[in-house]
This record gives structure tokens, sequence and C-alpha cells, in this order.
């Protein structure tokens, strides 16, 4: 038995670093997936996709690891970055996209993720477990955001 955990996350910020060099960061994903926290393992799956292998998170007897696989497409043109789920792969399914603009002196960056996580637990403990999923969550991304930022010389 198993709880799945729905999300939907959206951010926006503004950094110092120029389109040009926001988008070949965010476009090479091994090199974006370096400042995500809690990455236990990034492997290349081939044709630009990639299995994400989190941290286990919890306790020896209670934890939650989050795998998935998602296809990257970046287009330069529209200095977008748009991942989907691979099917069949981990306990999770993530898609999302980056769309940077450039504002000139500044750079504005839309951060999109939407997916679910399968957690191995009762039905009975949702309650419990799906908060603290989504806080978790929530966590990561943000300090990903942040890990970002400080990359890209900071907010503006």
């Amino acid at each position: 038995m198993a709880i799945t955990v729905p999300f939907d996350l959206s951010y926006e910020f503004e950094v110092k670093a120029g389109a040009a060099e926001v988008f070949s960061v965010l476009a090479d994903v091994p090199t974006s997936a370096s400042h995500f926290p809690k990455v236990d393992k990034l492997v290349d799956l081939g044709g630009n996709s990639y299995r994400w292998e989190l941290q286990k998170v919890g306790t020896a007897q209670v934890h939650i690891q989050t795998i998935y696989a998602s296809t990257y497409v970046a287009d330069r043109k529209k200095l977008t970055v748009r991942w989907t789920p691979v099917k069949g792969v981990g306990n999770a399914q993530i898609g999302g996209n980056w769309t940077i603009t450039d504002k000139q002196h500044s750079t504005h960056i839309l951060l999109h993720i939407e997916g679910e996580i399968n957690v191995p637990l009762p039905g009975l403990m949702k309650m419990l477990v799906v908060p603290v999923v989504t806080g978790e969550n929530e966590k990561l991304v943000e300090k990903y955001i942040a890990n970002l930022i400080e990359r890209f010389g900071g907010e503006v």
C-alpha cells in the first residue's frame, strides 16, 4: 500500500546574472542539479533523461527516498527548460519548467514544478505523511533556489 502525495509549486525571482549565464546553468542538468540539496545520485540515462536519487529522509525504521527520472528539453531561443516525467522509474513523477526573461540589467526567473510522490506507507498514515512530505519538498526547492540565487550573484 502506498500514499500518493501530489504537489504543484511555483516560484518567481530575479537575479543579477545575465540571461545567457542563467540559461547555461539551468539547461545543463548536472550543473543545475549540483545546486539541489540532498541529491545522492544523478544518473545520466541518455537522451537528455536523468534519474534523480535523493538522500533518504526519516528514521532507520521509517524513511522516504525520492527517486524519479525526467527528460529535459532546453530551448535557447525561448530561454526555457522543460522536463517531463519518465514513466516507470522510481517512486515519483515530476515535471516542470524554467522560464527565463532577460531584463537587460538582471534576469527574471520563473520555476514551476508539479508531480506526485508515492510513499510506501499504509493509508492510515496519510494525515501525518502528506504534510511532512509536502513540507520537506518545499524546503528542498526553496534551498535549491537560494543556492541558485547565490550562484547568480544575488537577488535583485
